[in-house]
């Protein structure tokens, strides 16, 4: 059923080939690993490949029990669709038989040991790292701070609605005669938007509402660490976002950059502070510097502009 659908002989690029010539070219445009091959026999490889935007769309098959492996992708992940034959995955203690019409997904730190039976032939979407961190910014998700991380690996694809019709499509779009740059885009976003809504990760798709939520959760974190160097990736680090994501949100919310949010804050801390009898205080130097800032000519400058007066006379008028 699937086999018609997904990448047909106008991509083939190795046909009863050289399992090894398979493999430096997988090596090439599909992801790290080594093959280790039976002793006997003279096996006969195959393999179709397309680039199609930034995904690369590969069917592959070896021709012989051949195993697989490598000590992780480091910035892909790997969506492998079995189509023949069995493949054998271990991992983490465990293994598992993959057969036709199960997808396999293989994280960025995954650790790869695949065997493929003699028949074995298998679908791989190889998906950059950085689309999914578009993906969550455009959607307004929580982009995790160590990254995306997919939490089952192991999916049936008929339960998956509508994916593999969105596979085929893609292997359809990918093999036209005109190639259209923006269409290969649309169905990009459209497919790794498909994988975190459809597939379990530890992505946070909240609702519009919570981004309030959200940044009222860093006001308060910047509140508490006003004395601390505060910069915004360690900000976007703490809401679990990009940095994309944080300017959007600090741009929404506040008006202006985190940057100039946290000085803003700074300075009215040190205002209220000049201006409390009870804040013990020697001098506008100690407090300017407590609060990180050392250039003390600018910041008297940002002061005075702030509250319309220099630092020394709140000092001066709360005596």
């Amino acid at each position: 059923m699937m086999n018609a659908q997904l990448l047909s002989q106008h991509s083939r690029v190795f046909d009863q080939a050289d399992p090894y010539a398979v493999s430096d070219y997988v090596n090439q445009h599909v992801g790290n690993h080594s093959i280790l091959m039976p002793r006997a026999g003279r096996p006969l490889a195959s393999l179709g490949h397309r680039k199609f935007a930034s995904l690369d769309l590969c069917r592959i098959s070896y021709g012989a029990s051949v195993r697989v492996r490598s000590g992780a992708l480091e910035n892909i992940y790997h969506l492998q669709v079995l189509l023949r034959g069995n493949c054998l995955w271990r991992g983490y203690g465990q293994e598992h038989y993959f057969a036709p019409g199960e997808l396999l997904l293989i994280n960025p730190d995954d650790p790869v040991d695949l065997t493929y039976s003699d028949d074995c032939e298998k679908f791989i979407l190889k998906v950059p790292t950085r689309l999914f961190e578009t993906v969550c910014d455009e959607q307004r998700w929580r982009y995790p701070g160590q990254g995306v991380r997919f939490l089952e690996n192991r999916y049936q694809l008929n339960e998956l609605e509508g994916f593999i019709n969105l596979l085929a499509m893609i292997c359809q779009e990918a093999e036209a005669s005109e190639q259209v740059p923006r269409v290969q885009e649309h169905y990009t976003q459209i497919i790794v938007s498909k994988m975190l809504s459809l597939m379990k990760t530890n992505v946070s798709r909240l609702s519009p509402g919570s981004q309030t939520m959200t940044f009222e959760a860093i006001a308060d974190y910047i509140a508490q660490h006003l004395k601390q160097d505060i910069d915004s990736d360690e900000l976007a680090r703490q809401a679990s976002m990009s940095l994309r994501s944080l300017y959007g949100l600090f741009e929404r919310h506040a008006g202006q950059t985190p940057k100039n949010y946290v000085r803003q804050k700074r300075l009215e801390r040190i205002h209220a502070c000049l201006s409390d009898p009870t804040c013990n205080v020697r001098n506008v130097t100690e407090v300017a510097m407590d609060y990180g800032f050392l250039h003390l000519g600018r910041f008297s400058d940002s002061y005075r502009k702030q509250f319309g007066e220099l630092p020394s006379d709140t000092l001066k008028r709360r005596h």
